[in-house]
C-alpha cells in the first residue's frame, strides 16, 4: 500500500484549520454552552479549556493519524471525487452515527451532536478530497 504523505500532512492541516474557525469562530458559543464551558471571569465548576500546547499538540497528532487512516482506506491511484466522496462516508456514515449513538447514551443534546457531526463530515470529506486529488 502507498501513501501520499505530502497529501496526508495538507489534509491534516486542513483539518486543524477547519477544527479552529469551526470551534472558535462558527459554533464559538453554542458549542461552548453545549459543553458546559465556562465563561471568562465567571466561577463555575463546569468544563475549561484545556492546556493550549497539550491542544494543539495532541489535536494535530491526531489529525495526522485520521489522516494516515483514510488515505490507507482511499488508496493512491483514485481522483478527488472518490476522495470527497469515501470521506463523507467515512464521517457522516462511520464518525457521525458513531457519536450520534453515545450521545444518545450520554444523554447529550441533539445540537451538540449536531455541531461535532457536521464537524467530522466536513473535515472527512475535505481530507478526502485532499488526499484523493493528490
Amino acid at each position: 500500500m502507498e501513501i501520499n504523505f505530502i497529501a496526508v500532512f495538507l489534509a491534516a492541516l486542513a483539518a486543524f484549520f477547519i477544527g479552529f474557525v469551526w470551534y472558535t469562530i462558527i459554533f464559538a458559543k453554542p458549542w461552548q454552552k453545549e459543553i458546559g464551558m465556562k465563561e471568562s471571569g465567571k466561577d463555575s465548576e463546569k468544563a475549561q479549556a484545556p492546556n493550549l500546547a497539550v491542544f494543539l499538540g495532541g489535536s494535530f497528532v491526531l489529525d495526522i493519524i485520521m489522516a494516515l487512516n483514510l488515505a490507507a482506506f482511499i488508496g493512491k491511484d483514485t481522483d478527488w471525487m472518490f476522495g470527497l466522496f469515501a470521506g463523507l462516508a467515512a464521517g457522516l456514515g462511520w464518525v457521525s452515527l458513531a457519536f450520534g449513538v453515545n450521545y444518545m447514551f450520554e444523554g447529550k443534546s441533539f445540537k451538540h451532536w449536531l455541531i461535532n457531526a457536521e464537524y467530522n463530515t466536513v473535515v472527512f470529506a475535505v481530507m478526502g478530497l485532499i488526499i484523493g486529488a493528490l
